[in-house]
């Protein structure tokens, strides 16, 4: 035995294990908050599709009476409607302060660059091949790249400053 370590010897590797955490991490937030966005976007477009629906119902008798009430139906369908624009204003506020579609996005750009910085490294490819220590290298890449990803995400946390004009 030559007493020669291959860098690249990644079975007992704690910087593949930390980037494993980290993809795995960054993964399962992505995908959380894709289903999170996606599933109030899908409940923001069937209410806002059923607001003109509503609006378009007529009645020839303004005193029709919902079914065993003293409600007339048009309160209902009137009231109904507005409740939906409420619901939209409501799941609109909530994805604007969750952030969700940015952090999925953001999340998943970072689980894929840790992903190219992770095989890149195993393979033994790009400035891997070269570098005179590939562990450290490894380590350096993938905590700028989830450095990148936290300054991107306390940025979108920022209220957004106006830009004050001259007038």
């Amino acid at each position: 035995m030559s007493g020669i370590v291959n860098p690249w010897d990644v079975k007992d590797d704690p910087n593949i294990g930390r980037i494993e955490e980290q993809i795995n991490w960054y993964d399962t937030k992505s995908g959380s908050y894709q289903k999170k966005y996606k599933r109030i976007k899908l409940l923001e477009i069937v209410a806002a599709a059923f607001i003109p629906f509503f609006s378009a119902l007529h009645f020839s008798d303004p005193n029709l009476l919902f079914p065993f009430t003293n409600v007339r139906f048009a309160t209902v369908v009137g009231t109904v409607t507005a409740l939906l624009g409420v619901l939209i204003t409501i799941l609109e506020g909530v994805l604007q302060l969750q952030q969700y579609q940015q952090n999925w996005i953001t999340y998943r750009a970072t689980c894929e660059a840790l992903k190219r910085e992770k095989f890149a490294y195993i393979a033994g490819a790009g400035v891997y091949a070269t570098a005179a220590n590939p562990h450290v290298l490894l380590t350096e890449r993938a905590e700028t790249i989830g450095s990148q990803e936290n300054t991107k995400w306390a940025s979108l946390q920022q209220p957004q400053k106006k830009e004050q004009g001259s007038g």
